[in-house]
């Protein structure tokens, strides 16, 4: 999604960052009821969701305040990098 926004749409890379993690909300509250409910027994460990309800709520208020100190180009080489590890990754051992 990051890229797309920033190539054809324009959207400057930390605009694009936050759209992103935005629109992560809708889906995962979408998702929720198809997974805890309609798949005939729970998809969803409740236990461990919270464990990563915290970290994530943590993770972006932390990263959303380091993003002010990083410039574009270092932020755009950043999200380039770690693109580039999990393509290879997932080209390598999928």
């Amino acid at each position: 999604m990051i890229p797309l926004q920033v190539i054809w749409a324009g959207v400057s890379q930390r605009h694009a960052n936050a759209n992103s993690l935005v629109a992560i909300i809708p889906i995962a509250i979408a998702a929720l009821p198809i997974y805890y409910f309609l798949q005939g027994r729970p998809q969803v460990d409740l236990h461990f969701a919270l464990f990563l309800i915290i970290g994530s709520v943590a993770g972006a208020y932390a990263g959303a305040r380091l993003l002010r100190f990083i410039p574009d180009r270092e932020l755009t080489l950043a999200v380039a990098a770690v693109m580039l590890i999990v393509g290879l990754k997932e080209v390598i051992a999928p």
